[in-house]
């Protein structure tokens, strides 16, 4: 009986020895995830959840998220950086061809549950690269003040604006000048910046800037400008500046902007609504650029498994639905589209509505050389100074051109 007892304590105290040992190891892993300024707040919860799910260690650490691509070039091979980080979309095509991300292998049901152009815009080639964590998009806002409810239609709002000047103040003012403002039209109406390579992905080498559709577009915006519904003052890299003088100061009756606006124009004083862009005359609903920020994992993340496991893991709904109330950027998923939380707050409704009808930026590193060409040619066309046709024509060309000497310089 004596052995008997010693061999079940023996037998007692390696069982404990191995689970000691176990618990010792699941505590040695470990995850660094790198969050949006002031945002880690937001998943603060989904992060403890999963350190008591998985027996993971997880240090959060808090940067600019347009920054921290930059810094994991050096701190991904110095063997200090992140399992995770947040970036935007627009920076995804570059870290592909620069080899900093690991792409993710998520079930079809669980990319289902976001909204289309969201998932697109962290997809490149077919691969998925990232989770969408938050969207942002141009919306239309309006001060209650002067116009108590949006107007349908971009025509309405011209012919509004007409009356305002009799007035001497402005109805709507937009940056019709700069591609990420006019594009809300120039999209609807049958312009495209890159085509489709029929894989899936982009041809870089067909810009339809100058299309039928895009010129109709731009000759389109144009009537703003030479009927003088919009002043001199707004064209250029200092007109944004100028239209949110003009809102604030309650000389314009509504203005299409960003939600990085809102805080602003409440500091202000301003009694403002928020509404998806208003309809073209064709019917179809005005576009707009979707910025888009996702969770992505480093190439040098050491257990790329586990980092994918904790994007997956953070961006179930409830904790999305957390990370909304405690942060107000607006979710990718489409069933917080429909949330009360969401859908009785004209705000962020609008944001979701509208970011559902967007076009993800393309991800590629080409469209760096798309924004200068084609802002000078908008330009050129608003101020009539060279036909709509002319200019873009222009643009296309040195579009092309500077695409082959980024080419060029990379091999």
């Amino acid at each position: 009986m004596k052995t008997k007892k010693i061999t079940a304590l023996v037998l007692t105290t390696l069982v404990a020895g191995q689970f000691a040992s176990f618990i010792a190891s699941a505590a040695d892993q470990q995850l660094t995830v790198w969050e949006d300024i002031k945002k880690s707040v937001g998943i603060k919860q989904a992060v403890t959840d999963f350190e008591k799910q998985y027996h993971v260690k997880v240090n959060v650490q808090e940067m600019p998220y347009a920054q921290q691509i930059e810094k994991l070039r050096l701190d991904g091979p110095a063997g200090i950086g992140p399992d995770v980080l947040v970036i935007p979309n627009d920076q995804l095509g570059a870290a592909v061809v620069q080899g900093l991300l690991s792409p993710l292998k998520v079930p079809e049901a669980e990319t289902r549950a976001f909204t289309p152009s969201s998932i697109n815009a962290f997809t490149m080639n077919n691969t998925l690269y990232g989770l969408p964590k938050a969207v942002e998009t141009l919306v239309l806002i309006y001060n209650k003040d002067l116009l108590p409810k949006p107007l349908t239609t971009l025509d309405e709002y011209y012919a509004f604006s007409k009356q305002q000047r009799a007035e001497n103040k402005y109805g709507l003012l937009a940056k019709f000048d700069q591609i990420y403002y006019s594009w809300g039209v120039i999209s609807p109406m049958g312009g495209y910046i890159f085509g489709k390579n029929g894989k899936g992905g982009l041809n870089t080498q067909d810009v339809g800037l100058n299309t039928a559709g895009s010129v109709e577009a731009v000759t389109y915006v144009k009537k703003f400008y030479a009927d003088g519904l919009f002043p001199s003052g707004i064209i250029g890299d200092s007109g944004l500046n100028a239209i949110d003088s003009l809102f604030t100061e309650k000389k314009a009756a509504a203005v299409i902007n960003g939600p990085w606006a809102f805080q602003p124009y409440a500091d202000a004083g301003i009694n403002y609504g928020v509404a998806p862009l208003p309809k073209l005359a064709n019917g179809k609903s005005m576009s707009s650029f979707l910025g888009v920020k996702g969770y992505v994992v480093s190439t040098w993340s050491k257990d790329h498994a586990l980092a994918q496991k904790f994007i997956e893991f953070i961006n179930q709904p409830a904790y999305v639905k957390t990370r909304y109330e405690v942060t107000k950027e607006i979710p990718a998923l489409t069933a917080m589209i429909d949330d009360p939380l969401i859908k009785n707050d004209d705000k962020a409704s609008a944001v979701a509505v509208q970011a559902a009808l967007a076009t993800a930026m393309p991800g590629v590193p080409e469209m760096q050389e798309v924004w200068g060409p084609a802002n000078s040619a908008l330009e050129l066309s608003v101020t009539g100074k060279q036909q709509p046709k002319a200019a873009l024509d222009d643009a296309v060309k040195q579009i092309h051109m500077q695409i082959e000497a980024m080419k060029a310089s990379n091999q």
